[in-house]
């Protein structure tokens, strides 16, 4: 299906050809209302439910077996793991009320402002990564994946939201791109 792309004002709109009605939508909307955004929420849910399970179990009994430099930084990246699924549950809790109409627009503007998404170091940054429990490594490594696919949407949302475009050299293949980029590891959007 081939979707053109529309600045209408501050929001960015696909008008899909053959829907017949020509009715625009946002993509904000037709994103949180797609089967994409509902496997992100699951997998993200999920993962933050495994994360917890690990700490709260079998990561206990892996600290204890580390070496006191290594159990600090156990400690540390734990901790930064369990900020930034926090952070990315709270976005995904966020859009998840926008679409259910629990919140307004507005209030999930504010609400995003509140959300830090970004702000950490990855792991190659970290000295001694590398010894640290496979399992807590693995849950890290997910936990950036999830980060950098929720990046690339919110990003794009905050774009139509404020009517940006990259550059003024071509605002409409500017914003196919933003979109394609959103979705990237998923269905690509066909243009």
């Amino acid at each position: 299906m081939s979707c053109s792309v529309v600045s209408v004002g501050h929001i960015v709109s696909s008008v899909a050809p053959n829907t017949g009605s020509g009715e625009t939508v946002s993509f904000a909307d037709h994103f949180t209302a797609s089967e994409q955004f509902d496997h992100i929420f699951k997998d993200g849910m999920a993962l933050v439910e495994r994360t917890a399970a690990y700490l709260d179990g079998a990561g206990r009994k892996d600290a204890k077996a580390l070496s006191a430099a290594i159990n600090v930084v156990y400690a540390t990246e734990s901790m930064r793991l369990t900020t930034r699924l926090l952070d990315l549950a709270s976005w995904l809790l966020m859009r998840r009320a926008l679409r259910a109409g629990e919140i307004t627009q507005e209030e999930a503007h504010v609400k995003r402002r509140r959300i830090r998404l970004g702000v950490v170091a990855r792991p190659a940054h970290v000295k001694n990564f590398g010894e640290l429990p496979r399992t807590l490594r693995s849950l890290i490594e997910e936990s950036f994946a999830l980060q950098d696919r929720i990046l690339r949407m919110d990003r794009a949302i905050e774009d139509a939201r404020a009517g940006r475009s990259g550059t003024t050299d071509n605002p409409v293949g500017n914003q196919i791109a933003a979109l394609e980029a959103a979705f990237a590891g998923g269905a690509q959007l066909a243009h």
